[in-house]
């Protein structure tokens, strides 16, 4: 009688591999760090009401820091061409800190100030009246790039954002480090801010360049 031969199991032993794959799922996606990309973080206002409009505000145009961006990305600051917005920043520190016509509360305001600000003060008549009159407006281009409108509206942040940080003798970057999570902070924070509103006019671009 022909004995049987004994043949050895060519399959393979799957059954752990699911329990494995798992492990290695649980694995990345416990260490592995996505990345989210965020916009620009500002509240926006709420939707309008078509039978409530808002308010008409009269501001005279010297209270008005008018930075206009084209489809080539070149600028038009107060009337002046510009390649480049370097130095924007320094631009719209002199402007809002001016104090071309200043009422009693804006006079005391101005008194508040460290010399360094103070310094920047021209009072020129043609200029903004107050801090608290002045606003900032941009106004883009359908063709304006995002990067270059997002480098002017972060050089703008950063000029109200130097004037905060001078006042509480902090650096920008500390002030701007500042989450409110405690009261200390808070205090630093309206201190700086106190009668220098961040007054920052976003217009409906013009319908030029782009498609």
């Amino acid at each position: 009688m022909a004995r049987k031969k004994n043949r050895m199991s060519t399959e393979v032993n799957a059954g752990s591999m699911a329990d494995i794959a798992f492990l290695l799922l649980i694995f990345f996606l416990v260490t592995t760090t996505i990345a989210s990309d965020k916009g620009i973080l500002n509240i926006l206002p709420p939707k309008l009401d078509p039978n409530n409009p808002p308010p008409k505000i009269d501001l005279n145009e010297r209270n008005i820091f008018t930075i206009l961006l084209n489809a080539n990305d070149q600028l038009l600051v107060e009337g002046e061409f510009r390649d480049d917005p370097e130095g924007l920043d320094e631009d719209i520190k002199a402007f809002i800190l001016n104090f071309g016509a200043p009422d009693e509360e804006a006079a005391a305001l101005y008194n508040t100030l460290p010399a360094s600000l103070k310094a920047l003060s021209a009072k020129l008549p043609e200029s903004s009246d107050d801090p608290g009159e002045a606003v900032v407006s941009i106004k883009t281009d359908r063709g304006t790039s995002y990067d270059k409108y997002l480098e002017v509206f972060d050089l703008t942040k950063k000029a109200y954002f130097d004037i905060y940080a001078e006042r509480v003798n902090l650096s920008t970057d500390e002030y701007r480090a500042l989450t409110g999570k405690n009261d200390a902070e808070v205090s630093l924070q309206d201190r700086g801010k106190e009668g220098i509103p961040m007054a920052i006019s976003i217009a409906e671009p013009n319908k030029i360049g782009g498609n």
